[in-house]
């Protein structure tokens, strides 16, 4: 039985992502294991150069067509295709995304095993790797550095001008806030775990958020709510969460009572869209609103978070909200609410963000990749096989037709 060679490949998409699954020293502690060998595709746009790769005692090659399997972060674009292969990326396409079919047809046509990253689970349904971590960790300090330009308090360096999550979190000391300063949160997954990392790097105090809506503080606080603080029944009985994730449509909002407390929210949750908005664009315009910076990580457009009018970029990461004429204004403005809408908040901080996600690749991919795979992870994962769609993404027949 021959070695499994992997290649990383060199990513293909415009605008470049510096991104990489697996770190120079990742590869070459995979390497140096029985029964796989890594392969790095030549490439001048990573964080990490080929030399480092070639430092590790790595392959580095113009090709990586004699691989098996190809791994890589950000779309392949169709003409990049090898086919025959399996390749693991973020391919955008389980949720019918319109922009990405053209790219799910030239896959099956050219009989690819596309394993994708993002629906990568166990046995119990839970994702196993993701880069939910650092868009949360660079949201949270990107929410921070707008509150400073805003309110004229204090300057942070941008996170992509910074060498590394070190440096960047070095900045946190120039953050001075006021006094009862009040961070609320939302979401308790990967993202609002990383978002919580930078908060208590900060020193924020945490309090419950009975003590966030009733007290005041001579310090800042932060204050991290559940689906079961900001959501309640339309009938008026008692919060169920389990009926809540069944039957979202039978709950409606009830974070305006934070709106009113907190002056700045961070947005990590993940939302259904059978579920309530979040805060709707009526309850922005209210004479006891108060929250000025909405630093929006989950970042869904025109819905859950009403401010989230659009993206925002890396290089102009805020715009400002007018809840009176629920528009797009200034970030300056003074009538308006700041957002901060980046939809690729990991690619700032690449480095990290790669060495996160090679770990998760190797605690819980790997193995199954060589052929260790009791709970078919890898078969789950696999959106086509043999030129067809397989029987779990079956429904993407119609959006492969164009019907």
């Amino acid at each position: 039985m021959h070695n499994l060679k992997i290649g990383v490949i060199k990513e293909g998409k415009v605008p470049p992502d510096k991104r990489v699954p697996l770190s120079p020293k990742q590869c070459g502690a995979i390497n140096a294991q029985d029964g796989v060998e890594v392969f790095v595709q030549k490439s001048d746009i990573r964080k990490f150069s080929d030399d480092l790769y070639a430092a590790e005692g790595l392959p580095v090659v113009d090709s990586v067509a004699h691989c098996d399997v190809l791994i890589g972060v950000k779309e392949v674009p169709e003409n990049q295709l090898i086919p025959n292969k399996k390749y693991l990326f973020f391919s955008h396409t389980y949720k019918e995304q319109p922009y990405n079919r053209d790219l799910l047809k030239v896959i099956l046509e050219k009989n690819i095993q596309l394993i994708d990253w993002e629906v990568i689970t166990n046995s119990r349904g839970q994702r196993l790797i993701a880069f939910g971590r650092y868009a949360g960790i660079v949201g949270c300090y990107n929410g921070f550095l707008g509150y400073g330009l805003k309110s004229d308090r204090f300057k942070l360096k941008r996170a992509h001008e910074c060498e590394d999550r070190a440096e960047m979190e070095g900045q946190l000391a120039l953050v001075n806030l006021p006094n009862n300063f009040k961070v609320v949160l939302t979401g308790a997954g990967r993202v609002g775990g990383g978002a919580l990392e930078v908060i208590q790097k900060m020193g924020l105090k945490c309090v419950s958020p009975e003590a966030f809506l009733n007290t005041e503080f001579d310090e800042p606080v932060y204050t991290q709510l559940g689906v079961d603080h900001y959501n309640k029944k339309r009938d008026g009985e008692a919060f169920s969460k389990k009926e809540f994730y069944k039957h979202p449509e039978k709950f409606e909002s009830d974070f305006m009572q934070y709106a009113c407390a907190a002056d700045m929210y961070i947005a990590c949750h993940y939302w259904d869209s059978k579920a309530p908005f979040i805060f709707n664009r009526t309850e922005a315009k209210s004479g006891d609103w108060k929250i000025k910076m909405v630093a929006d990580i989950s970042c869904d457009i025109d819905c859950a978070v009403a401010s989230t009018l659009r993206p925002s970029t890396i290089a102009n990461p805020f715009y400002g909200y007018d809840p009176t004429e629920e528009t797009e204004v200034d970030f300056y403005n003074e009538n308006a609410i700041g957002v901060m809408a980046v939809d690729n908040l990991p690619c700032e901080l690449p480095k990290d963000a790669s060495v996160d996600f090679g770990e998760m690749f190797i605690q819980h991919v790997l193995e199954p990749l060589k052929g260790n795979d009791p709970e078919d992870i890898i078969w789950r994962a696999s959106e086509t096989k043999d030129g067809k769609l397989t029987p779990h993404f079956e429904y993407l027949q119609a959006y492969v037709d164009g019907r």
